[in-house]
C-alpha cells in the first residue's frame, strides 16, 4: 500500500470517525497518534462526539438504543421523574435504567447519592441539589466558616501542623471537620486562601509553595565513633521502659555560633532545652545537661543518645553525674534518634535556621518546651507530653 500524504490520511482517519468508531480505534487505524487525532477531529467543524453509554468497545452503535441515550449528558428532570416511579415500584437499577435509556450504574450513584432517609427518591429535591453540585467555582470550606479559620491560625501560630489540626478537629468537632489537605490549599494557592496570607511561614520548612519529595537532608557527623547504638538495651527500642532520652544541638546562624540543647524521653515525648548562653563546647553542654536531667528522679534518667558532636567529648563525667549510659549513634545515621530529629524539626518554629539563638533566654526556653510538652501528639493517641510523663511519674510512685 502506497503511504498516503497527511491529507489523504486525515481523510481517512475521518472517514472511519464517521462509521462510528473511537478516537483511539480511528487512529490506530489509520496509523496516527492520538494526540494528532484530537486535533484533527477538533478542527472538522468542532463536530461534537457520540459517546456510547455503558460500553467501551468499537462499532456501530445498538439499533434498540435510543436515541437520547446515546450521548453522554446529565441527568434531566424527566429521568429523575422515571427514576422516582422505578424507585417508587421496587424495581432494580437495571430495569430502571432500561426504562430511561440510561446505564443502571448512573441509576444507582443517583439513587444512593439522593435517597432520603425515609427511603424515598423525591425527583425534584435530587434534581435542585444536582444543580447545586454543578455550580462553579464552588467556595472552600472554611471561606464558610471563618471562626475556625481563626482558630487553624491561632494553633499554627503555636506551631501546630496541619496534620495535626485536621486530626485534633476529627476528635473533639462535632460538627466542622477538615482536612489537612484543605489547609494545606489555602496556604499555597492564593486564590482560593482564607487563612493569613503569611500563614506558610508557621510551617516547619516555611515554605511560600510546595516542592517535592526529591532529596532528603542529612546532617554530617564527621566525628571519630566513641560509643556504639548497637551497645543499647533492646528495651530502649521498644519504648516499653521509660527513662531513655535522645539529645542533640539545635545550631543557630553561623554568625552567632549559637546553639540550644534538646533532650526527648522516647516513651513519653518529653521535651527538656538546655540553655547554653556560653557556647556549646564540652563543658558547657555537660553543665547544662547534668543540671537539668538532676531535677529528674533516677527512673527516668536511665540512659542517653546523642550524635557524634564533639560538645559531648566529656561523656564520662555526664555518666558518673547521672548514673547513666550515654550512647553514640553510627556515623552519618541522625535517624537513628528519630524522636529527637522529629522534636527538633517541631521546634525550628521558634528557633529559625540562622538565627542567633543566644538572644533567647532561660525562661524563653522554659516557655517553649511547656508549649510543645501540652502539645497533642498523634504518636501518643492526641495525648500531650506534660500527661504521659505525669502518668509515668504517677505510676513510679504507686
Amino acid at each position: 500500500m502506497p503511504k498516503l500524504l497527511p491529507r489523504e490520511l486525515r481523510e481517512v482517519f475521518v472517514r472511519y470517525m464517521c462509521e462510528g468508531e473511537t478516537i483511539r480505534s480511528a487512529a490506530a487505524r489509520a496509523g496516527v497518534s492520538k494526540s494528532g487525532a484530537w486535533q484533527w477531529w477538533g478542527e472538522c467543524g468542532h463536530m461534537e462526539l457520540t459517546l456510547r453509554v455503558g460500553t467501551r468497545g468499537i462499532g456501530p452503535w445498538p439499533a434498540d438504543l435510543p436515541e437520547e441515550g446515546r450521548t453522554r449528558r446529565p441527568l434531566s428532570i424527566d429521568d429523575r421523574v422515571g427514576i422516582a416511579a422505578g424507585v417508587k415500584q421496587g424495581a432494580s437499577a437495571q430495569e430502571i435504567g432500561e426504562d430511561i435509556g440510561r446505564d443502571k450504574t448512573t441509576v444507582w450513584r443517583e439513587v444512593r447519592r439522593n435517597i432520603s432517609p425515609d427511603g424515598a427518591y423525591r425527583a425534584a429535591i435530587a434534581h435542585r441539589a444536582a444543580a447545586r453540585r454543578r455550580s462553579r467555582p464552588k467556595p472552600m470550606k472554611l471561606s464558610l466558616h471563618p471562626g475556625l479559620c481563626r482558630q487553624i491560625e491561632a494553633w499554627m501560630d503555636d506551631g501546630w501542623s496541619p496534620k495535626l489540626i485536621s486530626d485534633v478537629l476529627a476528635r473533639d468537632s462535632d460538627t466542622v471537620t477538615v482536612s489537612h489537605e484543605t489547609i494545606y490549599q489555602n496556604l499555597y494557592v492564593q486564590t482560593r486562601g482564607s487563612l493569613r496570607a503569611d500563614l506558610h511561614r508557621c510551617l516547619s520548612l516555611g515554605r511560600s509553595r510546595r516542592q517535592t519529595r526529591a532529596r532528603g537532608r542529612r546532617d554530617p557527623s564527621p566525628y571519630k565513633e566513641a560509643f556504639k547504638i548497637s551497645e543499647r538495651p533492646a528495651e530502649v527500642d521498644d519504648r516499653a521502659v521509660p527513662g531513655h532520652w535522645e539529645g542533640d544541638l539545635i545550631m543557630g546562624g553561623t554568625a552567632s555560633n549559637s546553639a540550644i540543647g534538646t533532650l526527648v524521653e522516647r516513651t513519653s515525648r518529653f521535651t527538656i532545652l538546655l540553655h547554653l548562653p556560653d557556647g556549646h563546647n564540652s563543658a558547657a553542654v555537660a553543665e547544662a545537661m547534668i543540671r537539668e536531667m538532676r531535677k529528674l528522679p533516677e527512673h527516668l534518667r536511665r540512659s542517653i543518645t546523642w550524635d557524634r558532636g564533639r560538645e559531648l567529648a566529656k561523656y564520662a563525667e555526664i555518666q558518673l553525674a547521672l548514673d547513666a549510659d550515654l550512647y553514640f549513634c553510627d556515623p552519618h545515621s541522625p535517624w537513628q534518634r528519630g524522636t529527637n530529629e522529629n522534636t527538633n524539626r517541631l521546634l525550628r518554629h521558634w528557633f529559625k535556621k540562622g538565627s542567633d539563638l543566644s538572644t533567647h533566654s532561660a525562661e524563653d526556653l522554659a516557655k517553649v518546651a511547656g508549649t510543645l510538652n501540652s502539645r497533642p501528639r498523634p504518636t501518643l493517641n492526641l495525648a500531650t507530653p506534660a500527661d504521659k510523663l505525669n502518668e509515668l511519674l504517677l505510676t513510679a510512685a504507686t
